[in-house]
């Protein structure tokens, strides 16, 4: 934050105060008043005040139109954002329900950002193994390889985003480009694997993907899973763009 003082972000108490005014404004709902605040903290009224128009200030809360209330502001949706991304639409969550009642397997979809990975709609009743692992080492899984190999296309330096050493792992971008989708069998989970078509925006960026987890033999021989996985990004493609 960039209050002055006293309030300095260098001074855990302050900032300590202040996440605890904003969980208190979150907690309340929209609307909340600053006296309404100050006496659910058991905080000295001109403090909450204070910690209030920094918040505002720095746009983690709005007033309300009549100036009496506050809520969260854009920078706290944003962060949220950022942890749980929107769900898809209805009619992609459609075409994803329709893959997961003929599919044996956990179908689930993610979104690609920059050099990110986001689980925007995930499988509940196949879940993924080790998500935090699969979203942030590139190299893990079939989702990361596919993003792997888009940025080895780019021209960005992807050395920091793998945990194996960077010669071994330019055979995984070789096998996506021979394949046109990503794959990756008994890494994770033994006798188990996973593919995943890309879905790509009219300039063919990739902006999304459709990914499969199954037993590892499904995934090596996909045959009729991989049209069938085709056939639901080209359906998924106008409802992600």
């Amino acid at each position: 934050m960039s209050g002055a003082g006293e309030l300095r972000a260098r001074q855990p108490k302050a900032v300590h105060s202040a996440l605890t005014v904003l969980e208190e404004v979150a907690r309340c709902g929209a609307g909340v008043t600053a006296q309404e605040v100050s006496a659910g903290l058991d905080m000295p009224r001109a403090t909450t005040y204070r910690l209030l128009n920094l918040l505002v200030q720095d746009e983690y809360l709005v007033r309300m139109p009549d100036l009496r209330g506050f809520a969260l502001g854009r920078k706290v949706v944003e962060l949220a954002h950022l942890v749980a991304p929107a769900p898809p639409p209805l009619a992609a969550r459609e075409v994803i329900g329709r893959l997961r009642s003929s599919v044996r397997g956990g179908v689930h979809l993610v979104r690609y950002e920059g050099d990110r990975i986001r689980i925007a709609d995930a499988d509940p009743d196949f879940p993924l193994s080790d998500e935090q692992r699969i979203v942030r080492r590139l190299d893990t899984s079939a989702i990361g390889r596919l993003l792997l190999h888009e940025l080895a296309h780019g021209g960005y330096d992807w050395s920091g985003l793998v945990q194996r050493p960077f010669r071994d792992a330019e055979p995984l971008i070789r096998d996506v480009e021979r394949l046109g989708y990503a794959r990756q069998v008994g890494e994770v989970t033994p006798g188990h694997g996973c593919l995943v078509v890309p879905i790509r925006d009219d300039r063919g960026g990739l902006v999304a993907g459709l990914s499969l987890s199954a037993p590892s033999e499904r995934i090596e021989r996909p045959a009729a899973l991989l049209d069938l996985l085709i056939d639901g990004s080209r359906q998924l493609q106008p409802l992600l763009i």
